[in-house]
């Protein structure tokens, strides 16, 4: 599963890794929630690569209205077949980047203790996505995205048993390219990541809020952290990203 991330990395540092046309620029965020408006990465008909802002949380093209339960993940083991996200899967791949997410563990207190996952070498991530173009009755459009998880690896097991299905740099052309023959290519890529690749922090309880978007709730927590003093995951607001 993956409900919450962040991106930090600069504007041209991420620019520069993925090798897009656009220069945007953005602010470091660090507590990315579903709704809110994130960048992917896809690939045109020319093959070339373009930062997008879609919204997380995927809305089908034949959903009537875009609904109050976001499809911000999609399982790796079923993605080509269920309805909500087969015609993306075969037709409109991305990338989401990241350079972190978090997981929450049960506590024998009761209360849920958020966790950073990140790779060891602190690199940026990025996760297999689909992207799709919704149309209203009315005529307003939106495009939105979903994150494919898969099965937990040993290191993130005892937190959640799914992550998201993180690729590596020379899967990517891979997974973008949406040709036919390409389809079964990206499904095999669809799996765990190595047990060496990442590491898990227990941090601060603020981030359980999608109001606090600092550096401060990436900070390791403190012993007196583990105390029951906050409630856990709260509403997600519809934030801006940038």
């Amino acid at each position: 599963m993956c409900g919450r991330y962040a991106l930090t990395l600069p504007p041209d540092a991420m620019r520069a890794v993925f090798g897009y046309a656009e220069q945007p620029n953005f602010p470091p965020r660090f507590n990315i929630a579903p709704t809110q408006p994130v960048p992917i990465i896809r690939q045109d008909a020319d093959g070339q690569r373009h930062f997008v802002l879609v919204r997380w949380g995927l809305v089908p093209d034949w959903a009537k209205e875009v609904g109050t339960k976001p499809l911000f993940n999609a399982r790796g083991e079923t993605v080509s077949e269920k309805p909500s996200f087969r015609s993306a899967f075969k037709r409109r791949r991305c990338l989401v980047p990241a350079d972190g997410f978090y997981e929450w563990k049960a506590q024998a207190t009761g209360f849920r203790q958020p966790h950073l996952i990140r790779r060891r070498d602190r690199g940026v991530m990025a996760f297999a996505g689909i992207w799709e173009h919704w149309h209203s009755a009315e005529g307003s459009e939106l495009e939105s995205c979903s994150i494919i998880t898969t099965t937990a690896n040993t290191t993130l097991m005892t937190l959640h048993h799914r992550m998201p299905v993180i690729l590596e740099a020379g899967s990517w052309d891979t997974w973008l390219d949406t040709t036919e023959t390409r389809t079964a290519d990206a499904l095999s890529l669809i799996t765990p990541a190595a047990d060496n690749l990442l590491d898990v922090v227990p941090v601060s309880r603020r981030a359980n809020a999608v109001a606090n978007d600092d550096a401060g709730i990436q900070e390791p927590a403190d012993t007196d952290d583990f105390e029951d003093k906050t409630s856990p995951a709260q509403a997600n607001p519809q934030m801006s990203l940038f």
